[in-house]
């Protein structure tokens, strides 16, 4: 399995995803400031691996500081400010919070263990969460159908295996004569770099669309299904994923395909009675202007570049988590799977 991030006693160790597919190259991210660096400019990204990524950005500069005290609360702050939308992002660099909290009257070093041990947990924790994801949804995925994914929501987009790709491979694994429909997902291409190369490294059937396209295949019949993953859900079930998700989901309702998003429980944010509250990052224009540092528009032309969007709710047939499927009305289903998370005696 694809090892998108790993902690090692160099430092924290991820696949430089804007190098793929044409390289494969590993950075050492040697303290907190490396790990806030490569979550910005997405050498490291995907809601649930920036998630993984900040917990041990927390770890990492907790383990470097020889005053944990007295900068934990500018580590935390520092790796919160790289990215706004993703609430995975929040939610480990709160998780590593409780428990350094906790340890008040523990020694330095017995703070700097805690934390190492609680990231490498929290990413091994990622891992089983995607394949119970996959577990869960791989009956949804029709046979002898094709899968339409947009954007990145695989092994890269997670500590392994994958939220959307997770569905697809577990799909797969049980034995649906399946193929996959990749969205390219401009302007940053992970559909193309990344969806792509992930599929046909497993040996998925696998095509890559432009992201134009979309609409000319799901009225064809071709497509059984969509399944993309997401960055932030709120509470009545609207949904923040990369930018263009949002015309996939009105497409595939206009023709009758279901649409479905898969995305671990940390990816719900309750707090938000719906999608309008949801943060969009706006990045770089030059994301838009040029490909791989090829100009394709002319100088000085003004560019809106957000990099994700919300679907309502009325455009999604279920979300697929780790503890079952929500599905409409989602302020109650997407609660319940919440609650029964956080407490699985109740379950």
């Amino acid at each position: 399995m694809l090892e998108t991030i790993e902690w090692t006693p160099q430092g924290v160790v991820m696949i430089d995803q804007t190098l793929l597919p044409s390289k494969t190259v590993f950075v050492t991210c040697a303290d907190y400031l490396e790990v806030a660096n490569a979550i910005k400019t997405m050498i490291i990204r995907g809601a649930p691996a920036i998630g993984v990524a900040a917990a041990m950005g927390v770890a990492i500069g907790v383990q470097k500081s020889p005053d944990p005290d007295a900068d934990f609360d500018n580590i935390c702050a520092t790796l919160a400010a790289t990215r706004p939308t993703a609430v995975n992002l929040f939610w480990g660099i709160e998780r590593m919070k409780d428990l350094y909290h906790s340890l008040n009257g523990k020694t330095p070093d017995e703070k700097r263990e805690a934390l190492i041990a609680e990231a490498i947990r929290v990413k091994d924790e990622d891992v089983a969460i995607c394949r119970e994801i996959g577990r869960h949804g791989a009956g949804l995925v029709p046979d002898n159908k094709t899968v339409l994914t947009h954007c990145n929501a695989g092994a890269l987009a997670t500590a392994g295996y994958g939220t959307a790709l997770g569905v697809i491979r577990a799909a797969w694994e049980s034995g649906k004569k399946i193929d996959v429909f990749a969205d390219e997902t401009r302007p940053f291409l992970q559909g193309a770099r990344l969806t792509a190369w992930e599929l046909m490294q497993d040996g998925i059937p696998t095509t890559l669309i432009t992201d134009n396209m979309a609409g000319h295949f799901l009225k064809s019949g071709r497509i059984g299904c969509v399944v993309v993953g997401a960055d932030r859900i709120a509470a009545n079930g609207d949904v923040a994923n990369k930018i263009g998700t949002y015309s996939v989901a009105v497409l595939a309702k206009e023709n009758n395909v279901p649409f479905y998003v898969a995305a671990p429980i940390s990816t719900l944010d309750l707090t938000l009675t719906d999608g309008s509250q949801i943060p969009i990052e706006e990045r770089a224009s030059g994301e838009v202007t040029s490909v791989f540092g090829v100009p394709v528009a002319p100088d000085g032309v003004n560019v809106c570049n957000p990099a994700f969007d919300v679907t309502p709710n009325r455009y999604v047939t279920g979300i697929i988590t780790e503890r079952g499927v929500a599905t409409a009305p989602y302020t109650e289903s997407l609660k319940a799977l919440s609650y029964s998370a956080a407490h699985p005696a109740k379950a």
